[in-house]
């Protein structure tokens, strides 16, 4: 800063002071002020200054003259008592350095005091921000237009962050207080706060008061802050608020965070805002000091590198010799360390200072975000400068945080022990950590976060690569396990710890065999680990699961199929283990799987979402890798069937592998050969094998090798008909000599035509054999079983499914291409043949039979439906079959017969044990596949819908095992018809009411447990109706017509004095009565009462309670809708957080005035509800009537706490006598409730305004409240500070270590050892935690 000199007189006599403000060098400009004779220069004033010779008329061109309209005097402080460090010109002055025009008291002056000319006419009184060079009000001024707050440029993200804090810098250089308070106003913007704090304020008052003041002018309409904000706009203002706080600490490292004033001021504001009840505040704060912590752990970094190339530089000079030793350059050094050595310490007291005031109290913060930030940041530290900070005494915060209820705090524990855990130059001091907390880390593996479940697993791969000593074998099987996992994310990475664990490491012997193939490569032995790890295995037995577990990670060994084939072709090597059977089929197995994933190029079923579309790169791979397999395969896989040709599992497996095969590389490879030799095994394979897997296996191979795009077609197709021919002649000779009358089929010619039966049924599964004609010999087969009853099992098994078959492929060939009328006739003549065969087999003694017998019957029901014509298909009409009622009632008759009954009672193994916790499974299984085959047909109007009646019944018995079935069946039908499926609900209730009358008579005990389930059930039903009562107004009044006609359906034989002998079902109908609405509840009432007679609304006793009850349920609630209203009304602003100021006269009245119109409109309601009932007989054929959305709308459930109707509740009349409905009474009802209505709301109101003026002193009061869950304002803290926060220069009292920068490498190491902070007795310490953890 140069003084150019004085010029000119101003306004009021004094001289003009020019100063020309200069930044390196680079820009100048002009600030001016003058001095009234009134107000002379302070003292010291400097001697030379007026000595000055005055300025030319016309100044420089470069320089910038700005006016200015203030009048008060140019003021000079003293310097500060320690000039920073690193700032200024060795010339410059203090004052120089202290010099702000158009400012009173300088930025040394103790708050609350007030310099001269601070109230003058130009001054900066009034709590107006302060105005200085370039700036006016507080914002940049340029040219005579405002620019835009800091705060703005960082939201809008545009500028480079480095020229943005440059700005600042040079405007901090000029007058620290003007930039700081620019600062200070950031962070408050930064909260979402839209207050301000001006130059008033920043003099005189306290960071609590400021802070206070700032909480009482915090905009309370929304609960949303910049850092919770959605948008795009707002994500990367979170990015830009990081950068400018790590930019500003770099960029000013070297001098200003060194001057005690910047630092101070900023740690002091965010550390008291940290500490607030605002969520807002606390949240942002802790960010900027998290991130604030971070700069200075670099900064400290930094300063510890300086100071070691300064002593490393001193040691160096001072070994020389003294001649050649220079002392100026040691003097040098030594004052440069002692300087580092000071810049170092005031480091550590603002790490401190963050530390102790913020980290200690916000890492347990009642917000999982803040917590979440304070360990994030931890782990960055203790990585940046791992000497200093990656001890147990910071590492304890991890740990203990590890045990956090939120995952995204858990989240962020792992990730920061990943990045320690990577180094490996660090493990030496994760010892003692890795040895207190591995077993949280172990079990964090199974978290219910999958994302922390997994990001637990990495870290245990990471740990296990430092030291694998350190994971027991117990550890390393809680991990293995995983990759059997549903979640692909979690399975993967257990599988990455599986492949590092027992793959990745090779034996000195195999690097000579790098260069082998097959069964002598490398990877032979880890092959064999795999098929081991597969068996050990015995929980999963899932192969495909544990390939794509290690796909990623595995890829060279799970695709060198040429090894795995050796191992099953080739002969061991002398000295090597042959694999055992079971070695065998497992690596086969895992083959399959291999080939299968490396061709699909997608996940198994059921992990994953589905097939993704693959990239360039993906497809070239995939099509590369089924070259391969085919080329391998197609030569080794004839080797491989005619090897394990009797193993019916291997075969299995080996047959599917043509699936994956590009069936062109036979043509273009001149594999036809090996092409044949493959047919031939396949047809070996058929005639060996009667096992239904292998022979379906078979058929899907023919299937995928029929291609007509291929040449081999010709090849393949000739071989399938050979082979059909040969079994359908060897079929139709052997049945006809097994259907000869007056012989008895022997054993031999049974188990010939079932084998026959076998091969033949697998085959037409997937290939169509219509030109063999199979229906015939099939139907006499059956026919021939029905009449003479003594059919083996598994024929008529087969036989059924084998027709079933031949019916299929005959509808999808007349469906694709144009047919006669003969073959529709043709086909419906054996449908329905069929059909009646079915049903005769329903009634067979054997149970395996029954249920082939009833899928099969499902399933021709299900496809020659009505629907068979949907689609354009209307010549299929002739097709459509609907069952008639004997069938309806025999299909209902087996499910209640075969499916509801006892797990126990289904225990009919062949040697009378009790069947395995796996059998049980299996058979829960197969019967719930047969409920839902009958309930396709009930959902698709197959059957009538009153069949379900005897399905819904069981809902409540058998919800365990069926629940779910029946009630999607439920929901179907009602979808369909709401009424007809309300009249089928009321009706399984009157079954199973039938049922307890049948069982203990007219006279049961309404308090007994049948009694009880029923009423449970009904409530369960009305659950399923849902909360729009219109929607099911309809179904809910015919469902209590046919109620309350079944309660009166049967009088009492003792006269009319007694109740009717089915009353008590009035009170399973009154589960009822809460979906009605309240005119409905009036017409069911009326419609109740012509059942009744008069003595039997006089009646009292006991038997008449169902029916009183049920009255009563039909007439409370006669105010329920009014108060719905003013609950939906009220419902938003009835809580705490929501009451955003006082009602007004305006908005209450017209509150009155909805509350009248829905009451009138009720009234009206009701009387045109009256009116039709004298003419209609059941309330759904009424017109519903107009009503408002409140009143349609389920009123908002409000908590006790939050409702103005917990403090002012509404009296609800219930009426005890039949009222007589005509219109005047419902005029002076709804005039009564109005006036009731209105007295309510205006009691609200008064409540409003106190709980409005309550919340207000106790925000200024300080005190704790809890925050909303909708919108987060003001909550209270975990973990708070005293109530009166204090700056942080006054001293702060914490029960925490201080941060210590370790010395310098060639500085006297400390002796002292530091405390075990692992120890439980340190952890449960209360002066520790202050408050128990989550």
């Amino acid at each position: 800063m140069v003084v150019l000199g004085t010029w000119g007189e101003g306004r009021r006599g004094g001289s003009v002071v020019y100063i020309w403000a200069s930044d390196r060098g680079r820009r100048g400009k002009i600030y001016s002020d003058h001095t009234p004779p009134s107000c002379p220069l302070p003292s010291p004033f400097p001697s030379f200054l007026s000595s000055l010779p005055p300025l030319p008329p016309s100044l420089p061109p470069f320089l910038e003259r700005e006016q200015h309209s203030c009048d008060g005097p140019l003021c000079f402080s003293p310097a500060p008592s320690s000039p920073a460090r690193g700032g200024g010109t060795a010339g410059e002055s203090d004052w120089h350095r202290s010099l702000h025009p158009f400012r009173g008291p300088t930025s040394t002056c103790k708050k609350g005091k007030k310099g001269p000319g601070e109230k003058g006419k130009g001054g900066n009184g009034g709590g107006k921000p302060p105005s200085g060079p370039n700036r006016m009000n507080g914002h940049h001024q340029q040219n005579g237009v405002e620019n835009m707050m800091l705060f703005e440029v960082v939201k809008m993200g545009k500028s480079a962050m480095q020229s943005v804090v440059d700005d600042w810098i040079e405007s901090y250089k000029h007058d620290r207080d003007i930039a700081l308070l620019d600062l200070i106003n950031f962070f408050i913007q930064c909260s979402g706060c839209k207050g301000v704090v001006t130059a008033e304020m920043f003099r005189h008052m306290q960071n609590s008061e400021i802070i206070r003041k700032m909480t009482e002018e915090f905009d309370e309409d929304s609960g949303d802050y910049p850092l919770t904000m959605a948008g795009p706009q707002w994500k990367k203002f979170k990015s830009s608020f990081c950068e400018f706080i790590g930019v500003l600490v770099r960029q000013c490292q070297y001098s200003i965070i060194y001057d005690e004033y910047m630092m101070d001021t900023v740690i002091s504001l965010l550390t008291g805002l940290s500490d607030s009840q605002v969520r807002a505040f606390r949240h942002t704060s802790t960010l900027a000091a998290m991130k604030l912590m971070t700069a200075l752990v670099n900064v400290a970094l930094n300063l510890s590198i300086n100071m070691d190339n300064t002593q490393r530089q001193y040691e160096a000079e001072r070994n020389k010799m003294i001649g050649k030793r220079a002392s100026e350059r040691l003097e040098l050094l030594l004052q440069k360390r002692k300087e580092l050595q000071e810049n170092q310490d005031e480091i550590e007291n603002m790490m401190n200072a963050i530390f102790k005031g913020v980290f200690v109290h916000r890492y347990r913060d009642a917000i999982a975000e803040i917590r979440a930030i304070c360990i994030e940041e931890i782990g960055i530290w203790m990585k940046m400068y791992s000497d200093a900070f990656l001890n147990d005494s910071y590492l304890k915060y991890v740990g203990w945080t590890m045990h956090d209820k939120q995952g995204e705090v858990r989240l962020k524990c792992l990730t920061a022990l990943q990045g320690l855990y990577y180094n490996k130059e660090l493990n030496s001091k994760l010892e003692l950590f890795t040895s207190r907390f591995k077993d949280r880390i172990v079990s964090m593996t199974l978290d219910k976060e999958y994302d922390v479940a997994v990001q637990a697993i990495k870290l245990l791969t990471l740990v296990l690569q430092s030291s694998e000593e350190v994971l027991t074998a117990e550890d390393c099987e809680n991990v293995y396990h995983l990759v059997y996992s549903a979640h692909r994310p979690v399975a993967v990475a257990a599988g990455e710890f599986l492949y590092k664990k027992l793959f990745s490491r090779r034996d000195p012997e195999e690097d000579g065999m790098m260069k082998r193939r097959g069964r002598q490569g490398p990877n032979a032995n880890l092959v064999k680990t795999l098929v081991f790890f597969f068996l050990e295995s015995e929980l999963h037995e899932h192969a495909a699961y544990l390939v794509d577990s290690m796909w990623d990670c595995a890829t060279e060994l799970l695709k060198d199929w040429e090894c795995m084939n050796s191992l099953l072709l080739e002969e061991p090597l002398s000295g090597e283990e042959a694999l055992t059977d079971r070695q065998e089929s497992a690596l086969i197995e895992i083959m399959l799987c291999t080939i299968r994933q490396a061709a699909e190029c997608h996940p198994p079923v059921g992990r994953g979402t589905g097939k993704r579309v693959l990239t360039a790169k993906e497809k070239k791979t995939q099509l590369d890798d089924r070259t391969k397999i085919t080329e391998l395969f197609a030569v080794a896989l004839p080797q491989l069937l005619a090897k394990y040709s009797i193993d019916a599992e291997k075969v299995t497996n080996l047959l599917q592998l043509p699936q994956y095969f590009d069936l062109e590389i036979y043509t273009t490879g001149r594999l036809e050969k090996h092409l044949d030799a493959l047919l031939r095994q396949i047809r070996n394979i058929v005639e060996k094998h009667t096992d239904t897997d292998v022979l379906e296996a078979c058929s899907k191979t023919y299937h995928a090798l029929c291609n007509e795009e291929f040449t081999i077609f010709n090849r393949v197709d000739i071989s399938r008909s050979q082979l059909i021919d040969e079994l359908a002649d060897k079929f139709n000779r052997l049945l006809e000599d097994f259907l000869q009358e007056g012989e008895e089929p022997d054993e031999d010619d049974a188990y010939q035509v079932l084998s026959t039966l076998k091969r033949i049924t697998a085959f037409h599964n997937a290939h169509d054999l219509s030109k063999w004609d199979l229906f015939a010999c099939n139907y006499k087969l059956l026919k021939t079983g029905i009449e003479n009853g003594d059919m083996p099992e598994q024929i008529v098994i087969h036989a059924l499914q084998c027709t079933h078959y031949v019916i299929l492929w005959q509808l999808a060939k007349i469906t694709e291409s144009s047919s006669t009328k003969e073959d529709l006739l043709r086909l419906k003549k054996q449908m329905r043949v069929f059909c009646q065969i079915c049903q005769h087999y329903l009634t067979n003694v054997n149970t395996t039979v029954k249920e082939q017998a009833f899928t099969i019957l499902c399933d021709i029901l299900m496809i020659f439906s009505h629907q068979i014509m949907s689609g354009g298909r209307d010549m299929l009409e002739p097709l459509v079959y609907t069952p008639d009622s004997s069938l309806q009632s025999e299909l209902l008759s087996f499910i209640l017969d075969h499916v509801f009954i006892e797990q126990d009672d289904d225990n009919n193994s062949a040697d009378g044990q009790q069947e395995d916790e796996a059998s049980k499974i299996e058979a829960l299984h197969k019967r719930r596949n047969l409920l839902a085959a009958f309930c396709k047909l009930i959902v698709y109007t197959v059957v009538e819908m009153n069949t379900a009646a005897d399905i819904f019944k069981q809902y409540m018995k058998y919800y365990n095992d069926y629940g779910d079935i029946i009630k999607e069946t439920m929901s179907k039908t009602r979808q369909i018809d709401k009424i007809q499926c309300a009249k089928t609900l009321i009706l399984s209730l009157q079954q199973l009411f039938n049922e307890m009358i049948q069982e203990n008579g007219y006279n049961f005990d309404r308090s007994s447990s049948t009694f009880s389930g029923i009423k449970e059930l009904a409530r369960r039903f009305a659950l399923t109706f849902g909360l729009d009562q219109l929607k099911t107004r309809e179904a809910i009044a015919m469902l209590h017509k046919d109620g309350i006609e079944f309660a009166f359906k049967e009088p009492n034989p003792q006269g009319e004095s007694h109740p009717p002998l089915n009353l008590a079902f009035l009170d399973i109908l009154s589960e009822f009565s809460s979906k009605l609405l309240r005119q409905d509840k009036r017409t069911v009432y009326i419609y109740l009462e012509k059942f009744m007679t008069f003595q039997m609304s006089l009646r009292r006793e006991d038997v008449w309670l169902p029916l009183m009850s049920y009255r009563n349920s039909l007439l409370a609630g006669g105010d329920d809708d009014t108060m719905s209203v003013i609950s939906g009304i009220s419902s938003r602003g009835s809580t705490v957080r929501s009451k955003k100021s006082k009602p007004s006269t305006g908005k209450r009245k017209v509150v009155e005035g909805m509350q009248l119109a829905l009451t009138e409109e009720s009234s009206s309601s009701d009387s045109m509800w009256l009116s039709r009932e004298q003419t209609l007989h059941t309330p759904v054929m009424m017109q519903t009537p107009q009503l408002t959305s409140t009143i349609m709308r389920e009123p908002k459930r409000l908590r006790p706490e939050d409702s103005f109707m917990s403090v002012y509740p509404m009296q609800t009349e219930h009426h005890q006598t039949p009222l007589d409905y005509n219109t005047q009474v419902t005029w002076m009802l709804a005039q009564r409730q109005q006036e009731e209505a209105r007295q309510q709301q205006e009691k609200a109101a008064m409540s409003y305004v106190k709980l409005r003026t309550n919340l207000q002193h106790a925000i200024r009061r300080g005190t704790s409240l809890m925050e909303d869950d909708e919108e987060p304002i003001v909550e209270d803290v975990m973990m708070s500070s005293e109530g009166r926060i204090e700056d942080l220069n006054e001293g702060m009292d914490f029960d925490t270590m201080d941060i210590d920068l370790p010395p310098s490498k060639n500085r006297r190491e400390r002796t002292e050892l530091k405390p075990d902070f692992f120890d439980p007795a340190s952890i449960m310490d209360e002066s520790v935690l202050g408050v128990s953890m989550f």
